[in-house]
């Protein structure tokens, strides 16, 4: 391996997109999309948010002020290189003059990547994050995108950053880039309060994670310094504007977690947690997500026959599930890189104080023991996965380079194998 004597990193970047929150702001939609002076919208979503109405009201919002407005409803529960593609052709059958995404992380990815699909030549691959794709950045406008999370979890619509499940490689992968960043951010909590139980615990697993993984990210400024100021990575490192939206998230997760899985009719603990939701979006859309994520993206892309509880009959593991799957491990691996870090998170989460002499086991345990309220899987073993496929989990993992340049400890073969084992 080449060393880099690059000097370390002394700034750091932060944006989000401006916000709109609170009970009823969905209803307020028409008057957003005429400020961008767009004469027609499209609504991507799935079929399953569309039940629930959110889409077709917002439809019928906006054509009232007689702007042509269409939903399409082809979004995949889990967005792959196909359904996206499906979603872009739709798109092309006409000029839009914005976009409007309704729905969990997969609507607001997938509208993301439809957007660039839609004002740049070219396939997918070619932007998807090296070394599985090619790196591409975008170089022309894209369109105006308003992102309505009816999850409070993926953090998404604060983000510039779409994910994608590459079917052919059997992992997913990312594209990143600011001009991926929605136009508007419309966080409305009435929409979260149908989520099924397991739904609920799965995005607020998200949230954690999300929050969890940037506080304890490498720091900016033990990054090496950027050749290009223009060309600073969209994970700049844990810092200090991304660490008071992440404690704060924390805080919320630990305190509403439990209430809203057990009760989805607690309308004060559904309020909290989109607020956690978008606390750790703007915390990590800048310092990043680091292992968990990374791990996350093989053991969703290679499942074989899992059904996840809440969730429509199809294999897949949902991202909350995913990321939480080796986190208890992870963040014992990482205690060592900030000790001081790991108790304040655990604090944070449990309202408990916890010191040195709790060490490495502080943050796991609380981990551990909130999963085990919620009821989430306990193990990879429950997703079907076993020693034989390490393998193939490790070397996914290894090519998820946008994570790992951020994990806080040096990542070899043999400790991420580790971790998988011991998270089996």
């Amino acid at each position: 391996m080449t060393l880099d004597h690059r000097p370390n990193e002394s700034v750091f970047t932060w944006s989000a997109p401006p916000l709109k929150f609170g009970e009823g702001a969905v209803d307020e939609i028409a008057y957003d999309i005429r400020s961008f002076g767009a004469s027609s919208a499209l609504i991507i979503t799935d079929p399953g948010v569309r039940e629930g109405g959110v889409p077709d009201r917002v439809a019928e919002l906006v054509g009232a002020t007689g702007i042509e407005c269409e939903v399409f409803d082809g979004v995949a529960i889990e967005p792959t290189d196909i359904s996206i593609a499906e979603a872009a052709e739709y798109a092309r059958g006409r000029d839009w003059g914005c976009y409007i995404a309704i729905g969990g992380g997969s609507a607001l990815d997938t509208a993301k990547a439809v957007n660039l699909l839609t004002t740049h030549e070219g396939e997918l691959i070619e932007f998807i994050t090296p070394p599985i794709g090619g790196g591409r950045k975008p170089d022309q406008p894209l369109k105006p995108l308003i992102a309505i999370p009816t999850t409070a979890g993926t953090g998404s619509e604060s983000t510039n950053i779409c994910v994608v499940d590459m079917l052919s490689l059997h992992l997913k992968a990312g594209v990143s880039s600011p001009a991926l960043k929605p136009r508007l951010a419309i966080v409305d909590p009435v929409t979260t309060y149908t989520m099924p139980p397991q739904v609920t615990a799965s995005s607020g697993m998200d949230v954690l994670s999300h929050a969890l993984e940037s506080y304890t990210a490498t720091s900016y400024n033990r990054m090496p310094a950027a050749e290009d100021p223009t060309k600073r990575p969209a994970f700049c490192g844990a810092n200090e504007v991304s660490d008071v939206w992440c404690e704060m998230a924390l805080g919320l997760v630990g305190t509403h977690l439990r209430r809203a899985v057990i009760n989805g009719r607690d309308r004060d603990a559904r309020r909290q947690l989109a607020l956690a939701s978008m606390y750790a979006g703007t915390g990590f859309g800048n310092a990043g997500t680091h292992l968990p994520h990374a791990n996350a993206y093989p053991v969703a892309g290679a499942v074989k026959d899992y059904q996840a509880e809440g969730y429509p009959e199809m294999p897949m593991v949902p991202h909350g599930q995913a990321v939480s799957s080796t986190a208890v491990e992870v963040f014992r691996w990482t205690y060592v890189s900030n000790p001081e870090r790991h108790l304040k998170a655990a604090s944070l989460l449990s309202g408990q104080t916890f010191t040195e002499a709790d060490g490495a086991d502080a943050l796991p345990s609380v981990l551990a023991s909130l999963m085990q309220d919620i009821d989430m899987p306990r193990g990879l073993r429950s997703f079907g996965y076993g020693e034989s496929d390490l393998d193939t989990l490790v070397d996914g993992t290894l090519k998820q380079t946008r994570q790992l340049a951020v994990v806080p400890r040096p990542l070899d073969r043999n400790a991420a194998r580790a971790i998988f084992e011991r998270s089996l």
